[in-house]
Order: structure tokens, then C-alpha cells, then sequence
């Protein structure tokens, strides 16, 4: 069994828990920690877990609505913690070299064993300093996890390819993002190659490796500003050719309920 759930998705904060169940034993992954402590443990708690399970922690990049809380969880509890070489050089500062025992550095193309998962982690472009996205599988289901990323390559393309369910961002619609408040530098730095995926660009990666056991789509990362989840779940609904409805979104603070691959 694998299965996956949001427990919260946007600027304000971003964590992932990945389950994978082989007989009485559950290896739980949690792809990053971008909450206040007490929120991640209370949402831990509300998905019938905590913290103190957990066997791994990926950290997709150095941003603060990612590896949020990340030194306080793993200085508690001492849980692995994978990260890239460039994600561990940019936030070097003197309170994590205690914890670097429990910091695995990993790259692109490499497969990491936790338990009953294979984590394949593969390089994106955002304006990070060497972010990762990840594609998760038991052995039997393939789970595809891609947000913050400017643009789709053909790399991307590939490392997704014959996921049966996907958390995919769909964070602005372009015409409300150029509307917004946003200064323009902003503005050009969400809207550019190494900002944010627009609805319409996750609608076209999403056509590059939809196929017919492809079950699952979450949009994720959704702008509270610049885009609403009617108009992500019509742009990945066109493509998946299905109803609106059928397409999950993970919201700020209550994430997603779960979701089996």
C-alpha cells in the first residue's frame, strides 16, 4: 500500500507525508517541513501519526516554506534528513553543524532506500540553489512529487514518466498574477523560468506523461493571490478529461485528506 497526503501547500508553508505499508510494518517519509513545529506536529497527529515516526525527512530546497521547522524536527527527534549538496550549503549557519550527523547529502539521478520506499530524486529549475523534486514507489505504485519549478524540461518530463498519481503545482493564473498587487520584480520573478509553474504550463506537463493508469492528480502550491482552485482544477481536468471535481487540490493549512496510489 502507498498513500500520500498533503498536510499543507503554498507560501505560507509546505510538507508532504508518504506512507508505504508492507505487512504490519509503515515507512513514513515526510518531503519537507516548511511549518511552525507545533503546526507540523499537530497535522502529524490529525493524519494518526507524529513526528517521532517518522523514518526520513527530504528537503526539496532551502526556501523558508520548505525547510521551515527542519533543524528544530530533526534536533527533537534525530530523523535522517536528505537534502542536496547545494540545498546544504545554503543554509549553513552555526546552529545546524551540531546536526549534520543526521544530514545525508543526495543528487540527482541517485535511488534511496527507506524501508519499503525507493526515493528517485531529479533536478528542477527554481531559483534555488540545487532544488530536487522526488518520485516515490513501493515496488508496485509510482507516486510523482514536482512543485516550485519555473519551467518544464525534457529531464522533468522523463523522471515523471508512468507515475500513478501526481502532487503537481499549479500556482498562478498569469492575467490575476499580472493584475496583483505584486511589485514587478516579483511579479517577473514567480511568473519567470525560475519561479512558479502557471496553471497552463502543469495543464501541458501534465499532457506529457498523462497515461491510462495515471489515477491521481493533487494540484498543489496554488497562489492565494493569483489563482483560485476552480481555475487550476479546470486547466488540469481539461487535460485529464474529467470532471473539475475530480481533481484534488492541498490547501494552506488543511493540506489534502489521503490520497492511495
Amino acid at each position: 500500500m502507498l498513500r500520500f497526503k498533503s498536510l499543507g501547500s503554498g507560501s505560507s508553508g509546505n510538507a508532504t507525508l508518504v506512507e508505504a505499508k508492507s505487512g504490519a510494518h509503515t515507512t513514513r517519509l515526510l518531503i519537507d517541513c516548511g511549518l511552525r513545529l507545533r503546526d507540523l506536529e499537530a497535522r502529524l497527529e490529525e493524519a494518526g501519526t507524529d513526528a517521532q515516526a517518522l523514518d526520513a525527512i527530504f528537503i526539496t530546497h532551502e526556501h523558508g516554506d520548505h525547510i521551515g521547522c527542519a533543524r528544530s524536527l530533526v534536533k527533537r527527534h534525530h530523523t535522517p534528513i536528505w537534502m542536496s549538496r547545494g540545498t546544504w550549503l545554503a543554509i549553513q549557519d552555526p546552529h545546524w553543524q551540531p546536526l549534520q550527523t543526521w544530514v545525508q547529502e543526495v543528487r540527482d539521478g541517485q535511488t534511496l532506500a527507506c524501508g519499503e520506499l525507493q526515493i528517485s530524486p531529479f533536478t528542477v529549475p527554481h531559483d534555488a540553489r540545487e532544488p530536487l523534486q522526488l518520485r516515490c514507489t513501493n515496488g508496485d505504485r509510482q507516486l510523482g512529487v514536482v512543485t516550485d519549478l519555473g519551467h518544464v524540461t525534457p529531464h522533468v518530463v522523463a523522471a515523471l514518466q508512468g507515475c500513478h498519481a501526481l502532487l503537481l503545482e499549479s500556482n498562478h493564473d498569469p492575467e490575476m498574477l499580472q493584475r496583483s498587487s505584486y511589485p514587478s520584480f516579483l511579479k517577473q520573478r514567480v511568473g519567470g523560468a525560475w519561479g512558479h509553474l502557471a496553471n497552463h504550463a502543469a495543464a501541458d506537463l501534465l499532457r506529457q506523461i498523462k497515461h491510462s493508469a495515471l489515477s491521481h492528480v493533487l494540484a498543489a502550491h496554488l497562489s492565494e493571490r493569483n489563482n483560485t482552485p476552480e481555475l487550476a482544477r479546470a486547466c488540469l481536468s481539461d487535460v485529464m478529461g474529467c470532471a473539475p471535481s475530480d481533481i484534488d487540490v492541498a490547501e494552506p493549512t488543511g493540506g489534502s485528506g489521503w490520497i492511495h496510489v
